[in-house]
């Protein structure tokens, strides 16, 4: 039976990704913050554990608890649209230490017995808003095109190895907690000139109209990466991601 450790599953994407590896039969290693026994069904193969991917203590302690694992999913993570003038230093700090640093860390934690074993899946998930500028959102994009930076190399430096890598881009999914977690870091609406920009944007962000991300979509695509030899190395999941990679490219 196969292994998945996700990081971030207190709700969102991590939480029906956890779910979706459950029904599957896989042993399920959630991890999140703060831990909540009750966010996903009882199971023998779920063990749900604490995890700051910030401290090295938390990740060591919670990886020497997990045991071998055979996926990775770095999911973790939280945004912040606020103008560039305006976005507090600590805020731009706590973004590239969670999503990026973060992230860093995890990969390095498995991919020794990864590289040994000769076997191994890591998945990072990143953005879609990696695959075109937009305003209010550039320091979090920044923390995440530099993941989709660091994963194309690593999918390189992997692959005498056997180790596969790669990367889910969700778009937006106003079902998730993701909007309302950003909120306190929103700074501007008293500012004149941002103050459209920036109700706007959180317009944009709240209505349901145009093509959106679903949790299940990121679940599916993450399932795709763990499971399918051939996927590829960036899977959009959502359809505005699907449209936006078509895009892109």
């Amino acid at each position: 039976m196969s292994t998945v450790l996700i990081t971030g599953c207190s709700s969102g994407f991590g939480l029906e990704t956890a779910r979706l590896f459950l029904e599957n039969g896989w042993n399920v290693i959630a991890t999140m913050r703060q831990p909540k026994a009750d966010s996903l069904p009882a199971s023998d193969n779920l063990t749900v554990l604490p995890l700051d991917v910030t401290n090295p203590d938390s990740i060591a302690a919670t990886l020497a608890q997990a045991g071998d694992i055979d996926v990775l999913v770095n999911n973790a993570g939280f945004g912040a649209a606020v103008p560039i003038e305006l976005i507090d230093p600590a805020t731009a700090r706590q973004l590239f230490e969670t999503n990026t640093l973060g992230t860093l860390a995890m990969v390095q934690a498995v991919l020794p017995g990864f590289r040994k074993r000769r076997s191994g899946t890591v998945i990072n998930v990143t953005s879609s808003t990696t695959l075109r500028p937009l305003p209010l959102v550039s320091v979090y994009r920044a923390s995440k095109a530099a993941v989709d930076a660091l994963t194309e190399s690593l999918a390189v430096e992997m692959q005498p190895f056997d180790v596969r890598v790669h990367i889910v881009l969700p778009g937006r999914s106003p079902e998730t907690s993701f909007g309302s977690n950003a909120m306190p870091h929103l700074r501007g609406l008293d500012n004149p000139d941002y103050k459209p920009m920036i109700e706007g944007f959180i317009t944009h962000a709240r209505e349901n109209g145009s093509p959106v991300t679903h949790a299940v979509d990121v679940a599916a695509a993450v399932w795709q990466a763990a499971t399918d030899p051939n996927a590829p190395l960036r899977i959009a999941a959502g359809a505005d991601a699907v449209q936006w990679m078509s895009a892109a490219e």
